[in-house]
């Protein structure tokens, strides 16, 4: 009598994927894609602790993912003393958090009106939103670059924060989430006087914190890797952040790419902590907004 009988006996369905080979190829192809996914950065981490000339001296092999003899954080210490790091550092987490804290608001109340107020022009706007989504920064960077240089903001932080507080894919995932929400919430808030704003600041906002922590991981992490706009922009080091930064870095002499494997360890560690921490509200905000792969 296999297992799948005996559940069927005591009153229980049967587990899918109960044959131990199902489970066995499951693991492995998770195992795979996990091994797939972390071997860039195991051989970034293992790289920036081994001397200069045994980074790819040693990238053909096991051997690149085991730091072995001589292994130290002398190409961490050599990044600071080469380029302003901390520098480049603060300014992307000033940049990242105002677009974050300002988009926020801003993009909650945009989806809300389109989801649950009616005015005229609504269906317009949230086509207009769906229009702008599928439309690649790239193709707007330019016009944009001048539009913004001839009113005089350039190298500057706020150049790098307004274009992006406004966001449609936000928008949309706000939207997207307040559709599901129950309307008597908001129903028995009006009965008893509430408005539009008291409503959604006491009754909406407290129901979503899913969809504010999704957006707000989802911001981040697109904006932290931006790397085309503060190109066009930014001019000197008192506002680059780090991908300018390490694409700067990239061409100083000498070419050390132990010191450049640091610097990218560095730009890449605060993502991944960000993202572990906060790894089960993302998961549970990707579900409530309807957020696709």
């Amino acid at each position: 009598m296999n297992a799948a009988t005996r559940q069927r006996r005591n009153g229980k369905p049967p587990v899918p994927g109960g044959r131990w080979h199902t489970r066995a190829f499951s693991y492995l192809f998770v195992f795979a894609s996990a091994a797939l996914f972390v071997a860039p950065i195991l051989f970034m981490l293992v790289g920036s602790l081994k001397p200069d000339a045994r980074v790819l001296a040693e990238a053909g092999g096991w051997h690149a993912f085991w730091p072995g003899s001589g292994a130290s954080g002398q190409n961490y210490t050599d990044v600071f003393h080469r380029v302003p790091f901390a520098r480049y550092l603060v300014n992307s987490l000033w940049i990242n958090g105002l677009i974050v804290a300002l988009g926020l608001p801003v993009n909650a109340f945009a989806g809300y009106a389109l989801a649950r107020l009616r005015w005229r022009g609504r269906e317009l706007a949230l086509a207009a939103v769906l229009a702008i989504l599928v439309i690649p920064f790239e193709a707007i960077a330019v016009p944009l670059f001048y539009e913004l240089t001839a009113l005089g903001m350039r190298d500057s932080y706020t150049v790098q924060v307004i274009p992006f507080i406004a966001n449609p894919l936000s928008i949309y995932l706000f939207y997207s989430f307040f559709l599901g929400l129950p309307r008597e919430l908001e129903e028995a808030a009006r009965v008893d006087g509430a408005g539009v704003l008291r409503t959604f600041l006491t009754i909406v906002v407290p129901n979503a914190k899913a969809a504010f922590a999704s957006v707000t991981i989802v911001t981040f992490l697109f904006y932290w890797g931006m790397y085309l706009w503060p190109l066009l922009v930014t001019g000197g080091p008192s506002v680059r952040p780090l991908p300018l930064g390490i694409a700067t870095f990239y061409t100083l002499p000498p070419l050390q790419w132990g010191d450049i494997l640091a610097f990218g360890m560095m730009m890449v560690a605060p993502v991944l902590v960000i993202f572990v921490i906060f790894q089960r509200w993302f998961v549970r905000g990707v579900a409530a907004t309807g957020l696709k792969g």
